[in-house]
């Protein structure tokens, strides 16, 4: 297995700390305290990612691998990337304290650019046992899956070797056009990608 870099880890933080952000707003959305706690458990994750970046970037300068100004640069990015974590680490803590949200705030939400969906496929549906990378389904319909739920089970982050089962659970956001199209789909009411 190859040896993570720096680079690699601040993309890691990076794409983490995004999916963070949109599980937050799902967790509020959908009143979900299971997608809220995986929030937590990514903090924590981003935390050790952070404190790893830190000192693999000293260790570098200390080796000359990389300048000072280059870790500068890579300790800006990750800290950055790690203050959005816990901004949504903030976002679902109003889930998890049970602190109603208001239902202004709620569609406000659901009217912005970019809506969050949640959609159940069912057995005739066309998604079903293929691929989300056979399907490209963020190409075709706008909608980027951020998690599914599979029987007992939750995947976040899913990629493109990640299998579509019949009654599985897709949490998703993309455009509002986009949306009523995945959720066609999704239901079998049309298979046209």
């Amino acid at each position: 297995m190859k040896k993570k870099t720096v680079e690699d880890i601040v993309l890691e933080i990076k794409d983490k700390s995004e999916l963070m952000v949109d599980l937050a707003y799902s967790s509020l959305i959908y009143d979900n305290k299971t997608i809220a706690k995986e929030v937590y458990d990514l903090e924590d994750l981003i935390d050790n990612l952070y404190q790893t970046v830190q000192k693999k970037t000293l260790e570098g300068v200390k080796n000359k691998d990389i300048s000072i100004d280059d870790a500068l640069t890579v300790l800006r990015l990750a800290e950055c990337s790690e203050k959005i974590a816990d901004a949504a680490l903030e976002i679902i803590d109003v889930e998890l304290r049970d602190v109603e949200l208001h239902p202004i705030l709620k569609m406000s939400i659901r009217e912005s650019d970019v809506v969050f969906t949640k959609v159940h496929v069912e057995p005739n549906s066309i998604l079903c046992n293929k691929t989300l990378g056979k399907l490209k389904l963020g190409s075709e319909t706008g909608m980027l899956v951020i998690a599914m739920r599979h029987h007992d089970s939750w995947l976040y982050g899913p990629n493109k070797n990640t299998m579509i089962d019949p009654g599985d659970i897709l949490f998703a956001k993309g455009p509002e056009d986009g949306e009523k199209h995945l959720i066609e789909l999704a239901t079998g009411q049309t298979n046209k990608i």
